[in-house]
């Protein structure tokens, strides 16, 4: 896979964040305490034994913030609830609990006619580009829909515009009146794109955007993310399992783990110094050049990933973690701060956190 070097635009940006020198402006995008649980049906035994089927916690309890022009890399094993974390910001999946705030002002996230508002300012990408198509719509009708919805004018002025989307992306303008099924999963994922950028928003998220994809495709994708993020001064919340992937586009990384965030901060801090054992684990499974030599010292969890319908007690990942100690099946850890570089926060959600300098898998 290969990346563009970050563009003058973008390196100043991650310059301003390192320079914040502890004084942060107001976030974009707040999310605070956000929960999402879903009911089950009840199992037979259950059900001739009077018990409920205990909900999925698929969410418990996440606190995120997004910058202006910044990108926020959300990670985690499928199942984790990253995605649905990005499906309750957007309002496609109502939250149980929780709070989102968006420049400051609390986003009524079950509020329909509140959050046609928000579309405006937030806009999402699906991972599967094909099925967030309709087969049956041109794909010049389907980028223009959002400005037919919100801004009107007329039928020449909206094809114009989108002609104008469909160059910026990398599509050839001429294939307007095309259908979904002629076009490869690269030129789906730019029509998803374009079609999110066509309202200029402020934060789009982005749900494994390029995980479908060929590598080399992937890489085309991802520099399109970041010119569009350096022209337009857009946020992203990036969701994908794919740490290189997350390595390349993001600021900051938060780390999560069955409906929990467990590690934040700074690209640099996290790559470079994984306090949490869970991050440790994602890291050193990471394939590298290094091959059987890396391979050698790789952590390798044991057990399964427990079911989000039943938690273990205390720290979650207790029941993997190669550091577990008695205390972690019985106390849930709080938050520490491993340091600080550039006014951001490394903060870990472990009692036993690795050293700094003990190197990762």
């Amino acid at each position: 896979m290969s990346f563009s070097a970050p563009s003058p635009a973008r390196a100043a940006s991650e310059a301003a964040l390192a320079s914040a020198q502890g004084v942060q402006a107001p976030p974009l995008l707040q999310a605070t305490g956000l929960v999402r649980h879903f009911e089950q049906r009840a199992s037979l035994l259950d059900r001739l034994s009077g018990r409920r089927a205990p909900p999925v916690r698929a969410v418990d309890g996440v606190d995120l913030r997004i910058d202006s022009g910044q990108t926020l890399g959300l990670v985690g094993e499928s199942g984790c609830g990253k995605s649905t974390v990005g499906r309750m910001i957007v309002g496609l999946t109502a939250p149980t609990a929780g709070r989102v705030e968006l420049n400051g002002a609390p986003l009524e996230l079950r509020d329909r006619q509140a959050l046609r508002q928000v579309r405006r300012q937030v806009q999402f990408v699906f991972q599967d580009p094909y099925a967030s198509l309709s087969p049956r719509m041109r794909v010049g009708d389907a980028i223009g829909e959002p400005l037919r919805n919100f801004l009107g004018g007329s039928a020449a002025s909206h094809r114009a515009s989108v002609e104008l989307l469909m160059a910026r992306v990398g599509l050839r303008p001429q294939h307007y009146d095309r259908y979904p099924h002629e076009f490869s999963g690269g030129q789906r994922q730019r029509i998803g794109i374009a079609r999110a950028i066509a309202l200029r928003p402020r934060l789009i998220v982005l749900d494994e955007p390029v995980s479908a994809l060929d590598v080399s495709v992937q890489a085309q994708v991802l520099n399109l993310l970041g010119d569009l993020q350096d022209e337009l001064g857009l946020a992203y919340l990036f969701i994908a399992h794919d740490l290189a992937v997350v390595e390349h586009i993001s600021h900051r990384i938060a780390v999560m783990y069955l409906g929990r965030i467990v590690e934040h901060g700074t690209r640099q801090q996290v790559f470079s110094r994984p306090r949490h054992p869970y991050t440790r684990a994602l890291l050193s499974a990471v394939p590298t050049v290094e091959g059987a030599q890396r391979a050698a010292a790789r952590t390798v969890l044991q057990g399964d990933l427990p079911s989000p319908a039943r938690p273990p007690s205390g720290c979650r990942f207790s029941t993997r973690c190669p550091s577990a100690q008695p205390q972690c099946s019985v106390l849930e850890p709080g938050w520490s701060v491993m340091g600080i570089d550039g006014g951001v926060e490394h903060r870990v959600a472990c009692h036993f956190p690795a050293g700094p300098d003990q190197p990762a898998g």
